[in-house]
Parts: structure tokens; C-alpha cells; sequence
């Protein structure tokens, strides 16, 4: 009788180890389906966050953190407009050489002629959107190549700061304006606030707005969005004319953080720019990407400049070490993509 018994488990058994095993098969395709959903240079950010806090007691500090994002808000500024550019599939080498133009032009005005800094500072602005208007016009209506006409812009506006104070800086900047690198909003930085409040803007207007998501059409096609009814041409002079005149806003984070202007500043940041906007996701052939990677990368970039800092390693280093985390996370990306 036990045997009979013993016999009429085993079925039963059976059935709920196979329940159990699918179960379990479930769970695991569904963490692989979450992890799939992170994005590739979210897991690096994690990464080096935790090796940096391991390696260094003052890199979770409150101090350190503020610091961090103050030191990448002239960066994240331009790397914004960077992005929108890389959207539509194009490219703007100019970013850190408007930067220098839209300072120095600022400076060179308000000492030498004596124009209010506010009007001068608008002059700066207006110097940005206008090269961001000749890189549009040139890469439509002129047909030549983003990457050939924004390096001739980049070249003339490297020419031209240097040319308009002989290449020489500028001091002396009002106290008001200068204030705003030290003024701290609820314990933040201006500066950080600033370039957060650009972040949700432009996400907001690619998420919501028609001419916002018209960018993703052209850079997956420009015929086919040109077909769909979307004037490209003007949305595509108008990404510039964005690009450019953020990179003049940065101009004035700089300026308030250094009290002066120097003919080349900005200049260096070029390729971080574009770094931060490709670790983030974002594809140069265009269509892909958006303002959280771009974040993302921002963040890493500036978490390894200020832990590599913090760890005292040689500043001959540190692009070494950042070409790898640029590297590591691209493959990431396409790793969690597939």
C-alpha cells in the first residue's frame, strides 16, 4: 500500500519541480529584460562611482559632489547643443571656439568701449546664434559638409578671439556677475541649476513639442521627414542657431567662475563636448539619443576628472584613462541594446 502511495507522489512531485524550474526561468528572463532597460553608460557611471568611493574617503562627500557639478556646467551647457546637433546627423566643431569668440567679444566691449555689461553680455549671446546661423545656412542651403563647415567656423572664431584683444585676456568683470560662480540656491551652485534647468527644457521640447521630435525623423532620414511635411532646412538651421548660442551662455559660466577672458578658453573642451554626447548613447549617424544619456555621460566624465583628481594621478593620464571609460562605455551600450 506504501508503494502505491510512494508511486502516486512522484507524478506530483515532478509536476511541482517543473513549476519551480519555470518559475525560475521566468524570474531570470525577467532580470535580463530590466537590465536590458538600463542603459550601458548608466552601469559605468554606477561602476565608477562605487570604485572612486572605495579608493577615496572624500569622494561621497557633500563638498565633492557640489564640486562636481559645478565643474561640468560649462560642459554640460554646450554638450546640450552638441547633442541636438549629433540628432540630426550632423556635426559642430565649433562649440569651444564660440565659446572664446562670445567672451572675448563680451569682455573686449565692455572694457574698451564702455558698454553696460548687460548689453555687452547680450552682445555675447548674439555673437553665438549668429555663427550658429552661418554653420546652419552653410550645412542647407550652402550644401557643404557639417563637418567641413563647422570646422571653417571653429578656425574663424579661433582667429578672431585672439584678434580682437591681440590676443591677450581680459579682467575685471563686474562683482555682481562674478558673484554668480559663488551663489548657491538652496546649497547648489547657480551654475549647476542652470545647466540642469537647460537639461529639462530641451528634453521637455523633444519629448513634447512637434519640432522637438522632427529631430529624430531627420536624423534617421532627412528625405523621408522632408516627405512627412517637415520644413528640414529650417529645423536644421534652427539646431544650430540653439547649438551656438548655448555654447555663448556657457561663455558666461566660464567667465563668472575665471573673472576674465581668455582668448582660448573653451577651446580645449571640444572633445569632451563630444565624448559626454557619444558615452551617452547617442549615435553620430543621427536619429538616436536624447538628454538623459546625454547626462549620463556628462557625469561620467566629470566623476572620473575629479576622482582621477582626487587620487592624484598625473594630468598626462587622465585622457588615457577617459578614452578607455569612453571605450567601455559604448560597448555597454550596444551590449544592452541587442
Amino acid at each position: 500500500m506504501s508503494h502505491a502511495n510512494s508511486n502516486t507522489d512522484e507524478p506530483v512531485k515532478a509536476g511541482r519541480n517543473s513549476e519551480a524550474q519555470t518559475s525560475s526561468e521566468r524570474l531570470v528572463a525577467l532580470g535580463g529584460s530590466v537590465l536590458r532597460q538600463v542603459p550601458g553608460p548608466l552601469i559605468g557611471l554606477i561602476a565608477v562611482c562605487i570604485a572612486f568611493s572605495w579608493m577615496s574617503p572624500y569622494f561621497l562627500t557633500e563638498r565633492n559632489l557640489v564640486n562636481i557639478f559645478s565643474q561640468i556646467s560649462e560642459i554640460g551647457i554646450m554638450a546640450v547643443g552638441a547633442a541636438l546637433v549629433i540628432l540630426i546627423g550632423g556635426i559642430d566643431l565649433s562649440v569651444g571656439a564660440v565659446v572664446a569668440l562670445s567672451l572675448m567679444v563680451n569682455a573686449w566691449l565692455y572694457r574698451d568701449f564702455g558698454v553696460p555689461f548687460v548689453f555687452s553680455s547680450l552682445v555675447g549671446l548674439g555673437v553665438g546664434a549668429l555663427v550658429g546661423l552661418v554653420n546652419g545656412v552653410l550645412s542647407t542651403y550652402g550644401r557643404v559638409q557639417p563637418f567641413v563647415a563647422t570646422l571653417a567656423t571653429m578656425s574663424a572664431c579661433s582667429g578672431l578671439a585672439l584678434y580682437v584683444t591681440n590676443g591677450g585676456p581680459v579682467t575685471g568683470f563686474p562683482d555682481w556677475f562674478t558673484g554668480l560662480a559663488s551663489l548657491r540656491i538652496f546649497g547648489l551652485p547657480f551654475e549647476s541649476l542652470l545647466m540642469v534647468t537647460i537639461f529639462l527644457t530641451v528634453a521637455w521640447w523633444l519629448t513634447f513639442r512637434p519640432t522637438g521630435r522632427s529631430l529624430y525623423a531627420i536624423g534617421g532620414s532627412e528625405e523621408v521627414a522632408r516627405l512627412s511635411g517637415i520644413n528640414t532646412r529650417q529645423v536644421k538651421i534652427l539646431v544650430y542657431v540653439i547649438a551656438g548660442f548655448l555654447a555663448a551662455v556657457a561663455s558666461l559660466v566660464l567667465g563668472a567662475r575665471l573673472d576674465s577672458a581668455h582668448p582660448t578658453a573653451g577651446i580645449s573642451d571640444l572633445l569632451s563636448v563630444i565624448a559626454v554626447v557619444v558615452i551617452g548613447g547617442a549615435s553620430l549617424a543621427g536619429g538616436s539619443g536624447g538628454m538623459l544619456g546625454t547626462f549620463i555621460g556628462l557625469l561620467i566624465i566629470g566623476v572620473l576628472r575629479n576622482g582621477m583628481a582626487l587620487l592624484n594621478v598625473s594630468p598626462n593620464l587622465q585622457p588615457v584613462v577617459i578614452g578607455i571609460a569612453i571605450i567601455i562605455a559604448v560597448m555597454l551600450d550596444r551590449k544592452t541594446a541587442n
